[in-house]
């Protein structure tokens, strides 16, 4: 319920207004955030879950040991969520991490047949929001991932 309530926000400014439209019309003063520069956290083994996210989600990782992502790669949305969850929620369990990442993905039918076929458990996927289609998995170091297919 957290989660829809924040895409709805965001994909209803982002539609309503043009995109575009939105954030000139809102610019703040020079000094501020343009966006997300880099997610970076802590890992048992970093090779062995780059590892994984390259062969079973499809990651670019690099020869460095991590992806560049790109906002405007084919089907990408153009925003990204950014939301604080009360201490108390329940959205990110089972996992006990503090930070859980959703990933926008091009095929979630292809990305979950996948998964299964290398024995990740799909937690629950939910294929009725009105933002696209939603899986969730733990990745090999108990983090909790959000799959996010836009609605096209």
């Amino acid at each position: 319920m957290e989660r829809r309530s924040i895409f709805l926000l965001c994909l209803t400014v982002l539609s309503i207004a043009g995109f575009a439209t939105a954030t000139a019309a809102s610019a703040p003063p020079a000094g501020h955030i343009t966006g997300v520069g880099g997610i970076f956290f802590k890992a048992k083994d970093p090779k062995a879950l780059a590892a994984w996210y390259r062969d079973l989600l499809g990651m670019p990782v690099e020869v460095w040991g991590g992806a560049a992502l790109r906002y405007d790669a084919p089907k990408h949305p153009p925003a990204l969520a950014w939301n604080a969850f009360p201490a108390a929620t329940k959205y990110f369990a089972p996992s006990t991490s503090g930070l859980m990442i959703d990933y926008a993905v091009d095929d979630m039918d292809a990305l979950l047949v996948r998964l299964r076929s290398k024995g990740v458990t799909v937690l629950k996927r939910d294929d009725s929001d009105p933002n696209g289609r939603f899986a969730w998995i733990l990745d090999p170091e108990g983090n909790k991932v959000e799959l996010w297919e836009p609605k096209r």
